[in-house]
């Protein structure tokens, strides 16, 4: 067997983001940099410019989205031109090749990103083109939300098929029924 035919090991990388009570949007900073592939001996060997923005996830976007901000300041290129739909309707933009380094050192390379504008103070939107490439959790246990990506997505994440053992019922004394 020769050093092709052998199976790679996939590096699994993750983050948590966690928020000191609930959350109605989930953000976290991340850092932009014109597309490169991204291998270890490649980032030891070149230099590259990152820039950090503020990002949301939004599972109701299909595709990235970067703001003339991260344009100007990553001194990106367009590649192309697409169609974007948004509530206002549709309108036509310019697209980008970005990596996006997400928290913990967890890189996504070429991705295309939309020119567009993101809502409060954030420079980037995360979509499903980057979501849908690993695993998503958002839990919300204690008043606390905590979202947890990793890439590449490694399991199923089922909470039907995980069935909980339900706890044995409390009987107070004197009745006969228990309550829960």
């Amino acid at each position: 067997m020769n050093r092709n035919d052998m199976p790679q090991k996939v590096r699994v990388t993750a983050f948590t983001t966690t928020y000191p009570g609930l959350s109605r949007v989930l953000v976290n900073n991340v850092l932009i940099s014109k597309a490169f592939d991204p291998t270890p001996e490649r980032i030891k060997s070149e230099e590259f410019q990152t820039k950090q923005y503020e990002a949301i996830w939004d599972t109701g976007a299909t595709g990235t989205v970067v703001t003339q901000k991260v344009v100007d300041e990553c001194d990106l290129k367009p590649i192309g031109v697409t169609e974007v739909y948004t509530a206002r309707g549709m309108s036509k933009t310019n697209l980008y090749f970005v990596n996006v380094w997400l928290p913990n050192k967890v890189v996504v390379a070429n991705v295309k990103a939309a020119l567009g504008k993101v809502i409060g103070n954030a420079e980037v939107l995360i979509g499903m083109n980057i979501i849908s490439k690993g695993d998503f959790a958002v839990t919300n246990k204690g008043g606390k939300t905590v979202f947890s990506f990793r890439l590449p997505s490694v399991e199923c994440i089922d909470f039907v098929k995980k069935r909980f053992k339900p706890k044995p019922a409390k009987t107070i004394p004197g009745r006969k029924r228990s309550m829960y």
